[in-house]
């Protein structure tokens, strides 16, 4: 695959976390016991996705693999929350489908030129004003900022193409593209001189357009991996229509019908619903004939026998391309629109759990608690704060993990290890 075009790339993105609640009591002179006024932190910046027409490749993302938002500043006194995080907006050409790395699932399909959210940024946490009550005045801690999403997605580029011209190496397809649309791909006479999918926009007549596409490197054994085919032949999922160019001319030694065949078992082993596509056949090379052959009257009644529309073509000389557009853009007006995948990506629960959930073990003579409930509710503890202790004693009393423990035999004095916090359990 030539080092400028990239049509995969596997990515992780983070969203900020949210900024921290602040603990601060009033201070203003002849203001006595102004009361708690810490303001909250603010919200982590969310990771979005944007359409870009102006790329063509997924190029950006080929050395850089990691993504993060900004996370949001802490609250401060006086009641100030803190400052949103900044989002992060990662522009994508039109067509990429983003993937969940660990399922394959779609996330989402950036078809549209509407932004999509791929990670959402945590919240800020609370300041102490919002703990206050007639029995707590004067609260010493603050709820931290939740952390943000984050995911490893894989961003695969699926051009928007309404036709797709497919065939051997070396058949003429980019010499069509570039003889029927602006488009400029580089031509030679070897194969894979293209070596990425070229765009072109054809106008057939006035408010009459399409987009073609040349799908380069199919051979026999693409669908396996062979060549250039097995990178590119999901570029040709999205085409409503295919113009499969042979060449008739044999200048290769090679037989139209059996290159014909090969193609479209191709096609049929990749995705058996690609063989099923409207298809047009264009035997290309026409001018190379010697007059007398009869080669091109055998493959067209070979084709036309199957049911395909056929086109003599000298994409060289620019004869037959004006009435083969034609005939596409005829077949488009009653074909359906272009493939959007809908989403089918079902984001995991939360890992927030309950009391119940907690691992509770003995580890020789100190007794371990886990588990993310439990881990949520000690970033919100201040434990220089008696008040704050009281309510983390409360917490755990009324969740019913002390009647576990001692269900399971601790015993008063017994070292108790939640994370980084050791104490003596006291009954």
């Amino acid at each position: 695959m030539a080092a400028s075009f990239v049509d995969k790339a596997t990515i992780k993105v983070t969203a900020g976390k949210g900024g921290n609640g602040a603990v601060a009591f009033h201070r203003e002179k002849y203001v006595a016991a102004g009361g708690p006024d810490g303001g909250d932190g603010g919200r982590g910046g969310d990771v979005i996705l944007q359409v870009d027409d102006h790329m063509s490749t997924l190029m950006d993302f080929r050395f850089k693999r990691k993504y993060a938002a900004a996370n949001g500043a802490d609250g401060q006194g006086k009641r100030c929350s803190g400052k949103d995080g900044e989002s992060l907006t990662l522009r994508v050409p039109r067509g990429t489908l983003v993937r969940d790395k660990a399922t394959g699932a779609i996330i989402a399909d950036m078809s549209g030129s509407a932004p999509f959210v791929l990670c959402r940024g945590g919240r800020g946490g609370w300041g102490n004003r919002h703990f206050a009550t007639p029995t707590r005045q004067a609260p010493r801690f603050a709820k931290p900022g939740l952390p943000g999403e984050s995911r490893e997605v894989v961003l695969e580029l699926k051009l928007l193409a309404d036709v797709g011209l497919v065939g051997f190496p070396n058949v003429g397809k980019s010499t069509l593209l570039s003889v029927v649309s602006k488009a400029h791909p580089k031509i030679a006479n070897y194969h894979f001189t293209t070596l990425f999918p070229n765009l072109g926009v054809v106008y057939v007549d006035e408010g009459v357009s399409f987009v073609l596409a040349d799908i380069p490197g199919i051979i026999e054994g693409a669908s396996a991996g062979a060549g250039l085919g097995h990178d590119f032949l999901r570029h040709i999922d999205r085409c409503r229509l295919l113009i499969h160019l042979v060449d008739v001319s044999g200048s290769e030694g090679r037989d139209p019908i059996a290159d014909f065949e090969a193609i479209n078992a191709e096609l049929r082993e990749y995705d058996p619903a690609l063989a099923e596509r409207p298809q047009i056949v264009a035997a290309n090379k026409c001018d190379l004939l010697p007059p007398d052959s009869e080669a091109l009257a055998r493959f067209q009644a070979y084709v036309e026998e199957r049911g395909y529309r056929f086109f003599p073509l000298s994409a060289a000389t620019s004869q037959g391309s004006r009435e083969l557009m034609r005939a596409a853009a005829g077949m488009l007006a009653t074909l359906p629109p272009v493939t959007v995948y809908e989403p089918d990506y079902v984001p995991p629960a939360p890992e927030i759990g309950t009391a119940e959930e907690l691992t509770i073990r003995r580890s020789g003579d100190v007794w371990e608690v886990e588990g993310p409930w439990l881990e949520r509710l000690l970033g919100s503890i201040n434990f220089s704060d008696y008040e704050s202790r009281m309510y983390f004693d409360r917490a755990l009393r009324q969740a019913g993990v002390f009647d576990r423990m001692e269900a399971m035999g601790v015993q008063e004095g017994d070292a108790v290890s939640i994370y980084d916090l050791e104490f003596e359990y006291q009954k």
